[in-house]
């Protein structure tokens, strides 16, 4: 897996970057959770979702947001951490002109720059969300939300109640053309301090679910 330094807007940013060896292999590029609060590209979740897609034949990236590790710059409140994705997304694609479309997932404050990013970029198909925190981040951007996706959270997580969650769900499945699955695992908290391999196992269901033309509406292929 090798280590790789590329060019964010706020200078260079840290990675661990594994190619496909297909030409046309989409890409997966994962988001960590807050860098004020511990966050890094080494958490165990995104670890371990950069692998689950590396399994799956996809081109797979994973970097520290601005000011963590040994990427540059100071956290910008997810505006600069939202720049960071996409300089991350577009150095991937220089090196793979032939990926015709990206999956994002993100875990906590990364799944918030994560929903942003694919409502940017249309070659995004689909996405994870894990622990999404609408009770302290605004998703009113998602209006509509353009792509499909897992939305994974825990009935025991105190830092994304499960009611905020909800009705982030609710308002996403009132819309057209995309279907929103969701998954609640029981017990859970926000670190899913017992359940990481449970949650893997449900993100892992759900994406082999996806790629086998499952849990989405079909529709033509959005190229970029």
């Amino acid at each position: 897996m090798p280590e790789v330094i590329f060019t964010g807007p706020a200078g260079r940013l840290e990675g661990r970057y594994q190619p496909s060896k297909e030409k046309s292999a989409p890409i997966a590029i994962i988001l960590h959770p807050h860098p004020q609060f511990g966050g890094t590209m080494n958490n165990k979740i995104v670890y371990d979702l950069f692998y689950m897609f590396q399994k799956r034949d996809f081109t797979t990236l994973r970097f520290n947001f601005r000011g963590i590790g040994r990427s540059q710059g100071e956290f910008d409140h997810g505006t600069g951490e939202l720049s960071d994705a996409a300089a991350a997304l577009d150095w991937v694609q220089s090196l793979h002109p032939d990926s015709k479309s990206c999956w994002v997932a993100g875990y906590s404050f990364g799944a918030w720059i994560g929903m942003q990013l694919l409502m940017r970029r249309p070659e995004i198909e689909g996405f994870i969300s894990i622990a999404p925190q609408p009770n302290t981040y605004d998703f009113s951007f998602l209006a509509p939300c353009p792509s499909s996706g897992l939305i994974i959270h825990g009935d025991a997580d105190k830092v994304a109640p499960p009611k905020d969650v909800q009705g982030l769900v609710d308002k996403l499945h009132t819309q057209k053309g995309i279907t929103i699955t969701q998954k609640t695992l029981p017990g859970a908290n926000h670190f899913f301090s017992n359940d990481a391999d449970l949650l893997l196992q449900e993100c892992a269901d759900y994406l082999d679910r996806r790629l086998a033309g499952e849990l989405s509406d079909p529709r033509p292929k959005r190229l970029r």
